[in-house]
Parts: structure tokens; C-alpha cells; sequence
């Protein structure tokens, strides 16, 4: 299902031994951690992009420590996914949500992050879904309709992209910060949902929507590993431990009629 990712391409590839070639010669190595990196140099605005290093550290000790445990379950309760399930998390960070619902119900999981650092971390983590280095913004490297279900958790969307690579019967998931997410720290913050149904209205139809928070005390170092992993500026100084706030809204569409 995956596609070349050089420009005026777009030919299948397949897989020669610890590589991918596709018909016209362009060829992509397989890195030693499993993952494969299809990240064309005019793809990216920086030498490392996506998140920081720190960031995607930060993440992966608070998914550890059980903080998002809830909201995994919340996910998969939405998402209601099968062992047929072909799904793909595109802005899958370091792998955790998907490799949950991978894990829980046997689908065929497949991430896409424009960051090295955090595929890398999820195909050694995480061995059983397949990873993969794309800018996800200009391009989905897999050819239309190869998908039954997908995800952008707290990540941005092209919702042009996502319906090509989605299956007629398909569905996609958005999670987006709900107004109370982090509230100890932020203060209330804005409500996005209709926002994002008009931004996606022409090509995805709104089938359910569920909110999904809970809470949990953390010590100083987790505090600030919820400091390290956000990007917008904090409504008040944070104690050295705190109970703080973990909320989602989770968007559960379905592919417009008649759009590819």
C-alpha cells in the first residue's frame, strides 16, 4: 500500500530485503529500529522537524506513568476497532495510542510523523505496528482507500488526504484539547469543535462525539514533563506538584458521498 514519495511518482513500492523500491528506481532504506523514512528534503522547513527530542521524551514518560491510560480507553471505545481494522495514526508521535489499540484489538496499525526521533522511538518500542517518516501535511505515502479507520489525536489534519486514503465505509477519529484540558494550568480554553466539523464539512460528515477527561496528581518531575511536552503559554505559575486536568474531545466521522 505504500507509495513513492518523490514528486511526479507516486509509484507503489515494494519491499527488497531491507529496502523499498518502486518501478522507476528511487529506493528508501528500512532503518535498523524497523521504521522506514520517506521524508523528502523538500518536505521539511528544519534539519530536525516536528517535535522536540525533549517533547516527544516528556510524552513518552507521562503515557508510562499511567496519566493517558483513560484516555486510550476512550479512544477505543470510540473508535470501536476490529482485527480487520486497517488503521493509520498520522501524527502518531512516539506510537503510544495507536500501539494501544493495536495491542487491545489486532487491527494493522500504521503511524506516520514527520519526526525521526519519534518513529524511531515507537518502532523499537512498538515492533508490531509498521512506522513510517512523512510529512503528513503534503502527503500520505499510501494509495487511496487503503484504510478503514484514521486517527489524528491532538494533531493537525489534511482532510484531503485522509479521505483518499480512507475506505468508503471508513472512519475518521479527531481528538482535539477540550476547553477544560490542563485548566490548572492554562485556564479555560476555547472550545474548537465546530471549528474543526466546518474545516473538515466538505469532505467528512459528523457521526459522534464524546468527551473524555480525567485527572491525576503528579509529583514535580511529572509536572514538568507536562510543561516540556505543550506549546502555549501558561495562565499561571504551577505549584511543584499539582493535580492537573487531562481532557479530549473526540470527533468520530464518516467519509462525505461521492468525494475521493
Amino acid at each position: 500500500m505504500l507509495l513513492c514519495p518523490v514528486r511526479e511518482c507516486h509509484l507503489a513500492l515494494e519491499r527488497d530485503r531491507r529496502r523499498v523500491v518502486c518501478p522507476r528506481g528511487h529506493s528508501f532504506d528500512i532503518a535498523r529500529s524497523g521504521y522506514l523514512n520517506l521524508l523528502q528534503p523538500q518536505d521539511r522547513r528544519s534539519k530536525r522537524p516536528g517535535d522536540t527530542p525533549a517533547a516527544i521524551a516528556a510524552r513518552r514518560r507521562l503515557h508510562d506513568r499511567g496519566v493517558t491510560g483513560a484516555l486510550a480507553r476512550a479512544i477505543a471505545e470510540m473508535l470501536v476497532p476490529a482485527g480487520t481494522d486497517v488503521v493509520l495514526d498520522a501524527g502518531c508521535g512516539e506510537g503510544f495510542y495507536l500501539a494501544a489499540l493495536e495491542r487491545e484489538s489486532g487491527c494493522r496499525a500504521h503511524g506516520v510523523d514527520i519526526s525521526i526521533e519519534a518513529v524511531d522511538l515507537a518502532a523499537r518500542r512498538y515492533p508490531a505496528c509498521e512506522w513510517v517518516v512523512a510529512n503528513a501535511d503534503r502527503f500520505l505515502p499510501y494509495a487511496a482507500g487503503s484504510f478503514s479507520a484514521v486517527l489524528s489525536i491532538t494533531a493537525r489534519r489534511n482532510a484531503a488526504e485522509f479521505r483518499r486514503v480512507l475506505r468508503e465505509d471508513g472512519r475518521l477519529l479527531v481528538a482535539l484539547p477540550a476547553p477544560g484540558d490542563l485548566l490548572e494550568l492554562r485556564g479555560p480554553g476555547r472550545d474548537r469543535v465546530a471549528a474543526v466539523v466546518a474545516a473538515l464539512a466538505d469532505d467528512f460528515t459528523l457521526a459522534g462525539r464524546h468527551r473524555a477527561t480525567t485527572a491525576a496528581d503528579l509529583d514535580a518531575e511529572a509536572v514538568h514533563d507536562v510543561l516540556v511536552s505543550i506549546y502555549r503559554p501558561l495562565g499561571r505559575r504551577p505549584a511543584e506538584a499539582m493535580r492537573l486536568t487531562f481532557s479530549l474531545d473526540l470527533l468520530l466521522f464518516r467519509p462525505a458521498t461521492g468525494r475521493r
